[in-house]
């Protein structure tokens, strides 16, 4: 039967000293792991927070909640955890500072998700982000449209930043209300200006199909003009 206040059992959980070699090792280990995960999750799986940070929590918080619940995690080995933490966030700090490339594969930059009322294409596919979810984030800033959004960002906390046209310079755009947009087809049954469902291209189009000159799909839905109201 194991007694309590047992000192070496409760600082290193009887094992040998140098034992605090390998707790350096494994903590740096796990830390770049933590940090590679969560680079390729995306920023919209660590909204609000950057990646670097959501690793600095997950880390502290593992390191300290251990040996407050399981007998068989020494204090000793833990402080070190937080020492090697530290050490590491310190250095990481430091390089972000130094090298601009270094910063942007840690917190990622800020990309441009529409321009000029269209997708940009390119970059939305390198993000994790769903056209339904952004759908849903620009509809919570009372955006009816892509003709009303002059340009939309992805920021390194995983928002997205909005700036918009002038009530004078909407344009026909991508509808992105459900009902509206759910209208959707590959074949135009009324001449007007359509809007492609991939990339938000808009232009005048006659009864019948047609591939979007810009990226080539061939599904449409009625453009609208409406102004935002706030």
């Amino acid at each position: 039967m194991k007694e309590i206040f047992e000192w070496n059992r409760i600082f290193y959980n009887d094992l040998p000293e140098n034992f605090a070699l390998e707790v350096i090792f494994r903590s740096t280990v796990m830390f770049t792991i933590l940090l590679l995960t969560l680079k390729l999750a995306g920023k919209r799986g660590v909204k609000q927070l950057s990646i670097f940070e959501t690793v600095i929590i997950i880390a502290l918080g593992s390191a300290a909640g251990d040996p407050m619940f399981y007998e068989d995690v020494g204090i000793v080995p833990a402080a070190i955890v937080f020492t090697v933490i530290i050490a590491l966030y310190r250095g990481v700090t430091w390089l972000t500072g130094k090298s601009k490339k270094f910063e942007e594969f840690i917190e990622g930059k800020t990309e441009c998700l529409i321009n000029n009322g269209k997708f940009s294409i390119a970059t939305f596919k390198k993000e994790s982000l769903a056209q339904d979810e952004f759908f849903s984030e620009l509809r919570i800033k009372s955006i009816e449209h892509l003709g009303q959004v002059k340009h939309a960002f992805i920021e390194t906390s995983g928002e997205v930043s909005v700036f918009f046209y002038e009530d004078n310079e909407v344009k026909y755009g991508l509808p992105i209300l459900p009902a509206a947009f759910n209208k959707k087809s590959k074949l135009i049954e009324n001449e007007g200006v359509h809007a492609c469902t991939f990339c938000g291209h808009t232009e005048e189009q006659k009864p019948g199909t047609a591939k979007c000159e810009v990226c080539q799909k061939d599904e449409w839905v009625p453009a609208i003009k409406t102004l935002r109201i706030t």
